[in-house]
């Protein structure tokens, strides 16, 4: 009997990681009816940390919530509590890119996954983990500061506006009714400092929305409200999210690696031992997805633990390295067009289970 692994990322936007894992596991399945399946759903902690979680522990709960998102209004989302009394809670959900109609790089806030830390400390968590990936706002975490008790305030000691716009008006930082930090570890796939060439504002500001004659007064900005909130500009990560990481950082919480902390979290290492094979993926396999991200973790882990890793992802680009994977399947070549593969992603996934399955298999 086989036994294989299911530990994919999500498809951003089209799949979640755990829907993803189904639709292998099924295509698999149809060719090799006797296989054994082993969920566990990924993340690095942008979009699915919360589902990677609620799948992969049993006896988990989903808190709902309705919080401020990103661009002002309400957002129906949830955090999860664990058995142990840690609770997770996902950037993307709360405040990320997704949950925008169009892109507000000024005005975008962190508001809500604030809101949603202060629910979870509320109901007694006693640890917190935030994945922070997806962010919409370049607001170095001042929304989220704000909802958990912080003020920020401009020369005439009026709190200034949220979002971007609101940074380079900070005056005076009041972290005087802050909320106690409890245990906060918080998963990042991000290096970059907060500022300079490779900052916030530079490398992902224009994700965001801002322009090249923008970044410079934001960057500014950034580096000034890091001198008032006492943190260190420079240091790795906390460029992440718009600068979440640094805030989070400055507020006591510990920076991770996402794709690690997730895998341990899971027991991603325990049940790989026991595997034949490992299967993984995301939406687009590229140039970019080493260093930490999903992929990349997952296969030298696998390699690590004896079991075969094998790849399924939206698309797979010419400078990507497959060379770590036994197998490499792209959606967008089973379906012919890109179009096809984001339609129907469950179909495809279903496909290219099959096609990993009949390879191991031969």
């Amino acid at each position: 009997m086989t036994r294989i692994v299911l530990a994919p990322d999500s498809f951003k936007g089209t799949i979640t990681a755990a829907d993803a894992a189904i639709a292998l596991a099924a295509g698999w399945a149809s060719v090799d009816p006797d296989a054994e399946f082993v969920y566990r759903p990924m993340a690095d902690g942008g979009e699915g940390t919360v589902a990677a979680f609620a799948a992969a522990v049993s006896g988990s709960a989903l808190q709902p919530i309705t919080v401020t998102g990103p661009a002002g209004g309400p957002v129906e989302t949830s955090w999860l509590l664990l058995p142990d009394g840690t609770a997770v809670i996902d950037l993307a959900s709360t405040s990320g890119i997704e949950l925008l109609d169009e892109l507000l790089p000024w005005d975008a806030d962190t508001t809500g996954l604030g809101q949603a830390i202060a629910a979870a400390l509320d109901h007694g968590a006693t640890q917190i983990v935030v994945g922070i990936g997806s962010s919409a706002s370049t607001d170095c975490g001042t929304g989220m500061l704000s909802a958990l008790g912080a003020r920020f305030l401009d020369v005439d000691g009026a709190s200034v506006r949220p979002g971007a716009c609101g940074l380079g008006d900070i005056a005076t930082v009041d972290l005087s009714g802050l909320r106690t930090v409890p245990d906060v570890r918080v998963l990042t796939d991000v290096t970059n400092p907060l500022v300079g060439p490779r900052g916030a504002a530079a490398v992902f500001g224009p994700q965001k929305g801002l322009t090249g004659e923008e970044i410079p007064a934001v960057d500014a900005a950034l580096a000034r409200f890091a001198d008032l909130l006492g943190l260190d500009a420079s240091l790795p990560g906390t460029g992440a999210a718009g600068g979440v990481g640094g805030a989070l950082l400055a507020w006591g919480g510990t920076l991770t690696p996402g794709a690690s902390a997730v895998a341990e979290l899971i027991g991603l290492r325990e049940a790989i031992a026991d595997a034949d094979v490992v299967i993984t993926g995301e939406g687009s396999y590229d140039g970019q997805s080493g260093d930490g991200k999903v992929p990349s973790f997952i296969a030298a882990l696998a390699q690590a633990l004896g079991a075969v890793p094998m790849l399924a992802a939206g698309r797979i680009t010419a400078d990507a390295n497959t060379t770590i994977f036994t197998e490499a399947v792209s959606l967008t070549a089973l379906a012919g067009s890109a179009d096809r593969a984001l339609g129907e992603p469950a179909h495809w996934l279903h496909e290219a289970g099959q096609m990993l399955a009949r390879a191991f298999r031969s």
